[in-house]
């Protein structure tokens, strides 16, 4: 545990003290990794794209209508042309299972509705309702695709032809989203970094077409404020905890190591910009992505070495 996060507990613990409230009621469940990650996907075969240098990077993970697991990982350098992405898609039969089955390719970027050639980025659905919502960017903006059965998907197109549904101004990276609901309201989180600074941002909509303006929700803090230092959101809400946690990676430092820190608000639009009080603790898991499987949650990441990626047990501990 690193002094940071041992300041925060003694912090709440002290709080707790001075307004009379037990100290007890004052911890709060912290994600941990509980046990083994096992490889699910590897680097794979994509035929005409394949290159020597590809390498899979940001990905999203969820069970389809049919009970299987889908996973659809971002393959970057490869020979598609343009700024080298698309996306591959993987099958298991349990989210428990390794080496899961390779499906080919998912999506390529398809500039008639005005992606950018190559520029596919971090393909994540969440199952609301009775569709399945993917979100994912094509190099400038969020874009939404929509399933019945979690496998294959439509792109939503907007009033003027394009996928494209919103960003941060062209050229500032405007990546990686996730799709939620809460109360009757859909929000996606996403990263951008206008000017090389890294931030997770948060627009809403009631109808999926028309979204608020942005608002950053969480950046800087310990975690830095480089242009990758705000990656790839994930925000669950705990029910019986009554708070969200969102789950950021970031650089380590000046290494080439990344990093999951998890902070806990009560405001889905706020997890602390500039400072670490809604920090709880740091996973070493890079591109993470958080799944609830019954009452068991798990977490699944890209692999240190960027040849695949990997799933772990998630455990909830009070501190």
């Amino acid at each position: 545990m690193t002094s940071a996060i041992r300041l925060s507990a003694l912090t709440l613990v002290f709080a707790a003290i001075g307004c009379g409230v037990p100290a007890e009621e004052q911890r709060v469940l912290v994600p941990e990794i509980d046990g083994e990650w096992w490889r699910v996907a590897g680097n794979p075969d994509l035929g005409e794209y394949h290159s020597d240098e590809q390498e899979p990077t940001a990905f999203g993970m969820w069970q389809a209508a049919d009970g299987t697991w889908q996973l659809w990982g971002c393959i970057r350098k490869t020979n598609v042309g343009g700024n080298t992405r698309l996306f591959h898609r993987w099958e298991g039969a349990s989210i428990t299972d390794a080496n899961w089955r390779p499906m080919g390719v998912s999506m390529i970027a398809d500039p008639q509705y005005g992606e950018t050639p190559g520029g596919l980025q971090s393909p994540r659905a969440t199952r609301i309702a009775d569709e399945y919502l993917l979100v994912y960017g094509d190099w400038e903006s969020i874009c939404l695709a929509r399933s019945a059965d979690g496998k294959t998907f439509e792109r939503q197109l907007g009033g003027d032809g394009n996928a494209g549904m919103f960003n941060e101004g062209l050229g500032n990276s405007t990546r990686d989203p996730f799709i939620t609901h809460f109360d009757g309201t859909y929000y996606v989180y996403y990263t951008a970094s206008p000017a090389d600074l890294g931030a997770i941002y948060a627009r809403t909509s009631t109808d999926l077409r028309s979204w608020s303006d942005s608002k950053i929700v969480s950046s800087g803090g310990s975690a830095g404020s480089a242009w990758d230092d705000a990656e790839v959101p994930v925000v669950l809400y705990l029910e019986n905890e009554r708070a969200f946690y969102l789950f950021r990676t970031h650089s380590e430092g000046d290494s080439d190591r990344y990093m999951t820190s998890v902070y806990r608000s009560t405001d889905p639009l706020d997890f602390g910009v500039g400072h670490d009080r809604y920090l709880v603790t740091t996973l070493p898991a890079e591109a993470s992505w958080i799944v609830r499987a019954g009452d068991d949650y798990f977490i699944a990441a890209t692999l240190p070495d960027h040849q695949g990626y990997g799933v772990a047990r998630l455990a909830w501990v009070r501190r």
